[in-house]
């Protein structure tokens, strides 16, 4: 069983609900890109037995947290959204200043914020909503911005076998991890520099896992590590040092990448899995058990085939600033 051990904490982790997503509906009108003024709340899936395991039975009262430094996180993840908005907001303008004045809020905030919820029992048929009136439940509203931001929670138990909810908040780009404004501004740099045109498009075919980079990486990992797959026409030339915070070099280097299948690029892309220099897989307890034992993934699995040499300062920073923990 995974644990959990962080600013004083001690639990046992139980599961987690991997994504409520959050929409428009339910943001501070400042966020809003429909009309209204936001509902308080919120909606996290509908009725089920799997659900009603996680939550608890009709009529759930729940204690939740979120973490501080989660939310400085979602800001800085979310900060060229903010700045350069990809989504027409109505208060669009107003974006950049209110960034800035959200972190600086939070940067005040305690290092947990615990909060209640409880089920709207009110609301009749399938779909199920929460709703909470404390501060730290306001502050997931009033940070968030729609339809790219998404909840996860994780199910705690302590040593007296009280449960406890751990909610964090993720930013997702329709598909992508990184804010479109983000490559464009790399895309741009490179454009400009002062380096040959054939090295320009070295570059950029690189952050799709093509050219140069991609056949030199094949050339030393010509499989999948962890499916054993072998046909190239499926495997994926994922880097393990993103390409947008890599410099020129690492863009290029076939130590900064793993060739895998698109499921096991997905969840490392996104940090849901990381590995450690013995070659054992890591797992990150925002994935759900369900679903990790329907892709039939064991925590500390040892993956015999996968290269590790020369790859290790990468995977450290994979570790510490992809793997979702």
């Amino acid at each position: 069983m995974n644990k959990l051990q962080n600013l004083g904490l001690n639990y046992n982790v139980i599961d987690a609900i991997e994504k409520m997503t959050v929409a428009d509906s339910f943001v501070f009108r400042s966020n809003k890109i429909g009309g209204g003024n936001g509902e308080a709340k919120f909606y996290i899936g509908n009725d089920n037995e799997m659900i009603r395991s996680f939550f608890g039975s009709n009529g759930f009262q729940i204690k939740c947290f979120l973490l501080k430094q989660d939310l400085v996180q979602y800001l800085l993840d979310t900060e060229s959204e903010y700045k350069t908005p990809a989504q027409p907001y109505n208060n669009i303008d107003a974006l950049p200043s209110l960034w800035k004045e959200r972190l600086a809020k939070i940067k005040n905030l305690n290092d947990i914020l615990y909060f209640d919820i409880n089920e709207q029992t009110q609301i009749a048929g399938p779909r199920l909503y929460v709703k909470s009136t404390d501060i730290a439940y306001k502050l997931i509203r009033e940070l968030s911005l729609p339809n790219i931001t998404y909840i996860s929670a994780i199910k705690l138990v302590d040593g007296n076998g009280d449960f406890v909810f751990y909610f964090r908040l993720f930013v997702d780009y329709f598909g992508e991890v990184e804010h479109p404004q983000k490559v464009e501004e790399e895309i741009q740099k490179i454009e400009e520099g002062e380096i040959e045109e054939k090295k320009k498009s070295l570059l950029k075919k690189a952050r799709i896992g093509q050219g140069k980079y991609r056949n030199d990486l094949l050339q030393d990992c010509p499989f999948c590590p962890i499916t054993l797959v072998t046909d190239d026409r499926i495997l994926i030339a994922s880097h393990i040092k993103p390409w947008a915070v890599s410099n020129n070099k690492e863009k290029l280097d076939p130590k900064n990448g793993f060739m895998l299948t698109p499921t096991f690029d997905y969840l490392f892309d996104r940090g849901f899995i990381s590995f450690s220099n013995d070659k054992k897989m890591i797992v990150s307890p925002w994935i759900s058990n369900m679903t990790y034992s329907k892709l039939n993934i064991t925590p500390n699995k040892k993956y015999l085939h996968l290269p590790i040499d020369g790859r290790e300062c990468y995977l450290d920073y994979h570790r510490q600033n992809i793997f979702k923990t």
